[in-house]
């Protein structure tokens, strides 16, 4: 049997008491009794609506094969007889065994953060360097202050490349998460106008961001996006947190890892990249600049920790869309079919010009529109009105003449946007749901973006369930 941890390399990274007969190891580590597996260790961690200590009997009946509880909450479990380790605090102790996870690997680690891209970017690391090695990366966007050491304690002894994604949605929140994960390569994909509610200006969001580089290693990498206008402000910060080498990224002639050219397609793209002065001619799977722009931060890091450049780019010719991040579906309607692009993950002013660029450069069939379907961006802040309007400006440069739009904060969009366009506006994103579906026609390319937590993500599955998969293919004789 191959563990995760042996129990007494657990117990001692816990500092914690064991409670019953221990297993000789454990296979993973689960903080939902839901998803845990057979041998798991279940961590009950108490969390802002949820205490896990309430679902130590279901993690024992779904075959956790221990529990690490609070102390404090021990006489509360009562009769519940399961093995235990008991410490102080139960999140306290899962840091303690993320840090002992890092002391004891030996794999590169690439930490990444942005205001935009950090979990495409991470998915498409742990794409590129799965056919090199064993890889351990995040799971969805596990990149807060009980994600970031969950990822860290599942990490197994054998690893040779550990990915992770560390986010934040306030100042020093990212420091402590990255002196954890020690990183060898540091990218900050960029910079944007993202939780402004919570910061003054972009320059408090970079200097947030520039969290990430006093985690670093000695002799370790900073990847920054020379194209950004934070650029300058981040490679300071770099250089002021002791970076020992700091790279760029982007279209810029002074960029380290460049795009030379780009050219997008419908469903895919080609990239030529100069990376150690070589030049790589790469499809991509995924189309749009922004993923090819963040595909240059990938190539960089990969060159850095040492992997294979030819066969990382041949790999990027396989990588696809994940949902809620473009994800596409062709679904059948009519005689034809409409083409929806589901962005519905998550918002901020920058990754919307982003999707509307990619609904630009996505043709719709014959007698078909391109229309965009819009829902709030959440955390704006004071700044709400004003970055919601000025989306008018690319969806008019974009030529976008079909916007429907759900949300109180969608109604400034509403109002900037031309006579010459055909906006349907409600209140409510379920108002707009029950139009979408009996609007769209063959022909159609539906972009569908806001911040999840809008719930326009429900639009994309309606659409899903009323329409089903379209193919191409003729029947079988």
């Amino acid at each position: 049997m191959s563990w995760l941890w042996t129990s007494a390399d657990l117990i001692a990274a816990l500092n914690g008491r064991p409670v019953g007969h221990m297993p000789q190891g454990i296979t993973g580590i689960a903080i939902d009794s839901r998803s845990l597996g057979k041998g798991d260790a279940f961590f009950a961690i108490k969390g802002d609506r949820v205490d896990g200590h309430d679902y130590a009997g279901l993690a024992i009946a779904n075959g956790a094969g221990l529990l690490v509880v609070s102390e404090a909450k021990l006489p509360a479990l009562g009769r519940l007889i399961a093995p235990m380790i008991v410490v102080d605090d139960v999140l306290e102790a899962m840091v303690r065994l993320g840090c002992a996870a890092r002391d004891r690997s030996a794999a590169k680690i690439i930490a990444v953060t942005g205001s935009v891209g950090k979990t495409t970017t991470k998915e498409m690391l742990r794409h590129v360097l799965e056919p090199l090695g064993s890889v351990h990366a995040s799971v969805a966007s596990f990149n807060n202050h009980w994600g970031v050491p969950l990822t860290l304690c599942r990490m197994p002894e054998s690893t040779e490349y550990g990915v992770f994604e560390i986010g934040m949605n306030h100042p020093d929140e990212i420091r402590p998460l990255v002196k954890m994960v020690r990183p060898h390569v540091a990218i900050v994909t960029s910079v944007a106008a993202a939780h402004l509610g919570n910061f003054r200006d972009l320059k408090e969001i970079a200097a947030a961001k520039a969290e990430i580089f006093d985690g670093l290693v000695e002799n370790g990498h900073a990847i920054l996006n020379r194209d950004n206008d934070s650029f300058k402000q981040l490679e300071k910060a770099a250089i002021d947190a002791g970076a020992s080498h700091i790279h760029s990224f982007g279209s810029s002639a002074k960029a380290d890892f460049r795009m030379v050219e780009f050219a997008n397609g419908p469903d895919g793209a080609v990239l030529w990249a100069s990376i150690d002065n070589r030049t790589f001619e790469i499809p991509m799977g995924a189309p749009g600049r922004h993923v090819a722009e963040n595909a240059l931060a990938v190539l960089g890091a990969a060159f850095l920790v040492g992997a294979d450049l030819e066969r990382v780019a041949a790999s990027l010719a396989t990588l696809q869309p994940e949902k809620g991040r473009g994800e596409r579906h062709r679904l059948a309607i009519g005689s034809g079919y409409l083409t929806l692009i589901d962005e519905s993950y998550n918002a901020n002013p920058a990754s919307m010009r982003a999707a509307i660029a990619l609904l630009r450069d996505t043709p719709p069939q014959e007698g078909g529109r391109r229309i965009a379907i819009l829902g709030d961006m959440l955390e704006m802040g004071e700044f709400s009105a004003d970055v919601h309007a000025k989306l008018s400006g690319p969806l008019t440069e974009a030529g976008i003449t079909d916007v429907w739009l759900a949300g109180p904060d969608m109604a400034h969009l509403r109002d900037a946007l031309t006579e010459g366009c055909n906006v349907e506006y409600r209140e409510t994103v379920a108002h707009l749901q029950a139009f979408a579906l009996e609007a769209v026609s063959a022909g159609d390319v539906v972009m569908i973006k806001s911040s999840k937590g809008t719930g326009c993500g429900k639009i994309v599955a309606d659409l899903l369930d009323k329409y089903p998969a379209f193919s191409d293919t003729e029947p079988a004789n």
